[in-house]
């Protein structure tokens, strides 16, 4: 499926080139390029192993590169200041302290706090984007429940929630639906799907799920040392064996594909 949003001239959000990233002794992402314009909705997939949250992680300067240039809106990441506009969900965000006093609208709200405004309590504007975001994710009826009450799939959101608080032009999320159930990953990548449509959110997100990939997204990017990519998801077997290897056999389960606007 080709995205509607890849015009010619369309804004790039993300630029990576002649990457190289080297962890101890060994190279785990080799010259590696990307290119994400604005309104993509990313899946990166690969094997385990092979290099997906490394090339996150360094897109963020959580772990320096060797060589090659990371550009975000058009500015070396060396230089960018403006992280506001990206937002990124670890892989394991929803791991914490489930005893900890915390409602969902007050582990959204905190997404809103940044050092610049540590020492602020947060306004209406702030606390409209709070509850944007949890509508966004389909959440605003759990707003007073405890964090340690929700279900899996439930925190899931409540975190992507937390990220999409600060109205990011970007959103990153490694491996988000990680332990959660067929109904809750389809209902997941749907709500996000959403997002992506309606807000015009570059969303980035590493998945296992190749049937949420090749169904609702409009880019793929195959990572195993190498970076792999194609707006083409129709005829995507050849790179998928590149990155699996020759004998990787891909077969579709049935997905609720999106259609202009998907209810959540």
């Amino acid at each position: 499926m080709t995205s509607a949003y890849r015009t010619e001239g369309a804004e790039p959000i993300l630029e990576i080139r002649d990457l190289n990233v080297v962890r101890g002794n060994e190279t785990v992402i080799r010259n590696g390029n990307l290119r994400v314009i604005r309104g993509d909705y990313v899946g990166v997939v690969g094997p385990n192993g092979g290099g997906k949250t490394t090339l996150l992680q360094t897109i963020f300067n959580f772990i320096p590169k060797e060589s090659g240039e990371i550009l975000l809106f058009g500015k070396r990441t060396e230089q960018f200041n403006e992280w506001s506009r990206v937002a990124y969900t670890p892989q394991n965000a929803i791991h914490f302290d489930e005893q900890f006093p915390l409602t969902v609208r007050e582990l959204v709200s905190l997404g809103r706090v940044r050092r610049s405004n540590m020492l602020r309590r947060l306004n209406k504007e702030d606390w409209n984007k709070v509850d944007d975001a949890m509508e966004a994710m389909s959440i605003s009826h759990l707003s007073d429940r405890r964090i340690g009450q929700l279900s899996g799939g439930q925190k899931q959101r409540a975190f992507v929630a937390k990220s999409l608080s600060l109205d990011p032009d970007m959103l990153v999320l490694d491996e988000p639906t990680t332990g959660l159930d067929a109904g809750s990953l389809e209902s997941f990548y749907k709500t996000l799907s959403n997002v992506q449509k309606r807000r015009n959110t570059t969303i980035v997100v590493v998945s296992h799920d190749l049937s949420a990939v090749f169904c609702r997204m409009t880019k793929m990017v195959c990572v195993n040392r190498r970076i792999y990519e194609t707006d083409d998801l129709r005829d995507a077997d050849g790179l998928l064996r590149k990155v699996y290897g020759e004998h990787f056999e891909f077969m579709k389960h049935e997905h609720e594909c999106q259609g202009v606007f998907d209810d959540p």
